[in-house]
């Protein structure tokens, strides 16, 4: 009886997510549809729902925005699907990361030579190179982390608005000055709320490279950035895209940081596969470590479903930090280190 109920449940949750499923794909179709239509707006195609959310705060209702990497979907390593080539031929401006985020080459090639594409990782990082952070000789793309960073789009994004549609350019200014202040209020109450963490508390483990903008920004202590001694605060065995084979060095790396941190929490990402962190906290247990995966996920490469507390890139950014801050804090625990 019990395993016929068991059966019976499973069936009925498979169900729901199948309908859930469906439901997601009707609205982004429909989406779709609504965007593809001539209706005299601005259509704007942002490859992330990072850069989507600011080009909806500044182009407002002159603009007819959508994302093509939508939900939880890898942005590294993503590849041209049907429909994609609709989407791009239809838009009148592309906004997208750069810094090879979008290194799927499908996607990669198309974006690098197309004049109606801009990436806004690299114009930032061309007008101030001393902000790329590299990780491996290779620039780490995840700029949004930093409010303060990824605040410099915003003018990069008005310019652009303006110059295609030179009627609204007004409202673009206003709408891209009011949303520089809000991100700038943001970046502000996010190094207040982690700076409540104690400092030798304030070190971060996740499941790949995401967090150095948000380390060096948020978890560092005053002259730790120009020093660079704020990269010892983070961790993360995968790489700057979440697709590497984990090897048995890597482990090591992770563990003698989880040992020499007193960390025992290590933090999964929404859109990235547990599997790398998994293997850590296997292999740390079995080293006698107590270690386990924190009871929230972050927010790195995507933002949270729509009605979520992530569903907005600022409330994004202001989730993780709030997270951090609860965790960090009060639920380290001690682990003891190598004799």
């Amino acid at each position: 009886m019990l395993n016929k109920n068991f059966l019976l449940f499973s069936c009925f949750a498979i169900l729901i997510l199948l309908w859930s499923c469906s439901e997601h794909r009707q609205q982004r179709h429909s989406q779709f549809q609504e965007w593809m239509t001539n209706n005299g707006k601005l259509k704007v195609l942002s490859t992330t729902g990072m850069i989507d959310d600011l080009v909806k705060n500044i182009g407002g209702s002159h603009v007819d925005a959508l994302t093509l990497i939508h939900g939880e979907l890898d942005p590294h390593s993503y590849q041209l699907v049907k429909g994609d080539d609709e989407k791009l031929s239809f838009a009148q401006i592309i906004f997208y990361n750069g810094l090879e985020l979008e290194h799927g080459p499908s996607l990669h090639n198309y974006l690098l030579h197309n004049d109606k594409a801009v990436s806004l990782g690299d114009r930032i990082i061309q007008t101030d190179p001393s902000q790329v952070i590299l990780v491996d000789q290779k620039a780490d793309p995840h700029i949004w982390m930093d409010v303060s960073l990824w605040a410099r789009s915003v003018p990069i994004i008005v310019e652009t608005l303006s110059r295609l549609d030179p009627p609204h350019a007004d409202d673009y200014r206003r709408n891209g000055e009011k949303l520089m202040a809000e991100m700038a209020d943001a970046h502000v109450e996010i190094k207040s709320t982690m700076h409540k963490v104690p400092e030798h508390q304030r070190y971060l483990v996740t499941s790949h490279d995401a967090f150095n903008y948000f380390t060096r920004a948020y978890l560092s202590e005053e002259g730790e950035r120009e020093s660079g001694e704020w990269r010892k605060r983070f961790a993360a065995p995968e790489g700057l895209a979440p697709e590497s084979q984990l090897s048995t060095i890597h482990i090591k790396e992770i563990i003698d940081y989880l040992r020499e941190h007193q960390i025992h929490q290590i933090f999964a990402e929404s859109n990235v596969s547990r599997d790398s962190i998994n293997k850590i906290i296997q292999a740390g247990q079995e080293q006698g470590l107590n270690i386990e995966v924190a009871c929230c996920v972050l927010y790195s490469d995507a933002m949270g479903e729509k009605g979520s507390e992530a569903d907005s890139y600022l409330k994004m950014i202001l989730y993780n930090a709030r997270t951090l801050s609860s965790h960090l804090g009060d639920h380290q625990s001690h682990i003891p280190k190598e004799k």
